[in-house]
């Protein structure tokens, strides 16, 4: 599978002056192009590019899903039926599902796909001290 470089996407005329980021990467900031005859919005061949759906990079191709296929997961239960060949992906679940399947994605040590386990627990313990040193004022 061959993967396109995915285009920068600047901002119309920003080449023209300094303020938009000519000499300057970190003020060179997306802006959508509006007006009634930008061919920039038009799409016109041989213009720029603009932001649009599809230029996601494929994260198939950089080796995240290699060899391994996505389940869905909505309970600790489904995460215990677990192959090796398998990976988990997190389903539309609710904070305290969330909470009890990454503690025991920790466990097990399996990396879950769309979730950093470590750092969603240790924002959720953070979270919950503040909430407790609040209550007892």
């Amino acid at each position: 599978m061959t993967t396109k470089k995915r285009p920068k996407f600047l901002r119309r005329k920003n080449q023209a002056y300094s303020k938009l980021g000519k000499r300057r990467k970190n003020k060179q900031v997306w802006r959508r192009p509006t007006g009634r005859d930008n061919k920039m919005r038009e799409k016109r061949k041989g213009v720029p590019l603009t932001v649009s759906i599809g230029y996601r990079t494929d994260k198939i191709a950089r080796g995240m899903l290699s060899e391994k296929v996505p389940v869905c997961i909505l309970n600790v239960s489904q995460l215990k039926k677990i192959r090796e060949n398998e990976i988990p992906v997190l389903a539309n679940v609710g904070k305290k599902n969330k909470i009890e399947i990454a503690k025991e994605a920790e466990k097990m040590k399996i990396k879950i796909y769309n979730l950093n386990s470590k750092k969603f627990l240790k924002e959720n313990e953070l979270k919950n001290k503040k909430k407790n040193s609040e209550g007892k004022k």
